[in-house]
């Protein structure tokens, strides 16, 4: 298929690229920073970086929208899209009715509506991942569509799920909490290791078997440790007045290790 991508910021950068090694063609990328559709066309066979969205006559069937949920209704407003053209969205946490919202308020020709959502952490200018292996949930309003993207998405992974919105919101929420919650906390971890002139590195073979029996485990809470897990209220009032220059981290320890504590005692 020809595909525009609209959008060049941490999910096109590794995408498109997984695309174009699957056979599509990426015709076209748009960002509001061209400098970012340029880097990420230099990557690809033959991509034009645009800065218009105007894509009336634009001749690409997959319009990709790889832009965050907050930008979606201003970049839908300003989207001209060709009749016919099929438009998905890789957000895990937009639905599709939102999606298919705003095409019918703004778009002035029939669009297809989707989702091809990747699950997975992906950071703009990284090396490329590898898609065999990272889930897509796929949805769609109409069959066609649907099975166009799942043919789609099996050419780049092994792991292809027809999942509804209501599942995605879960899913997005769940990960969340696994991905982006666990990394602020060992932000934190390093924060408080450079506040005391020690190596980071150190927690790094912690960090690598948490996350190993957490995955290794039937369930991750089968494999908690910690002093609110052993309910050691003497060693979490330390830990609390160290903490006691920062209110928010402090809260944040509290919460954590009370909700630690409930589960162990189910």
């Amino acid at each position: 298929m020809t595909i525009t991508f609209i959008g060049a910021g941490n999910v096109a950068w590794h995408l498109a690229p997984a695309l174009e090694n699957a056979g599509h063609h990426v015709l076209a990328i748009y960002s509001r920073q061209l400098t970012h559709a340029r880097q990420l066309a230099t990557m690809l066979y033959d991509a034009r970086p645009i800065s218009d969205l105007n894509l009336a006559d634009n001749p690409s069937q997959l319009f990709i929208l790889a832009v965050p949920d907050h930008a979606l209704n201003d970049v839908c407003a300003r989207l001209v899209l060709p009749e016919g053209a099929t438009l998905v969205h890789t957000s895990g946490g937009l639905s599709l009715e939102k999606l298919r919202q705003l095409v019918s308020v703004y778009s002035d020709v029939p669009v297809k509506t989707g989702v091809f959502y990747p699950l997975q952490t992906f950071t703009r200018g990284r090396a490329l991942l590898d898609f065999e292996q990272i889930p897509l949930c796929i949805e769609a309003d109409d069959p066609d569509t649907e099975a166009q993207l799942v043919t789609m998405g099996q050419e780049i992974s092994t792991i292809v799920y027809l999942v509804s919105s209501a599942e995605r919101r879960a899913l997005h929420v769940a990960a969340v909490l696994a991905c982006n919650f666990s990394n602020h906390f060992m932000a934190l971890a390093k924060d408080i290791t450079d506040a005391e002139d020690l190596e980071f590195d150190l927690l790094k073979p912690l960090i690598r078997e948490t996350v190993r029996k957490a995955l290794d485990a039937e369930h991750p809470a089968d494999v908690q440790t910690g002093p609110a897990r052993r309910h050691d209220a003497q060693v979490m009032q330390n830990h609390l007045n160290y903490l006691s220059n920062k209110p928010i981290v402090a809260r944040l320890y509290e919460v954590v290790s009370a909700s630690i504590g409930e589960r162990a005692k189910a």
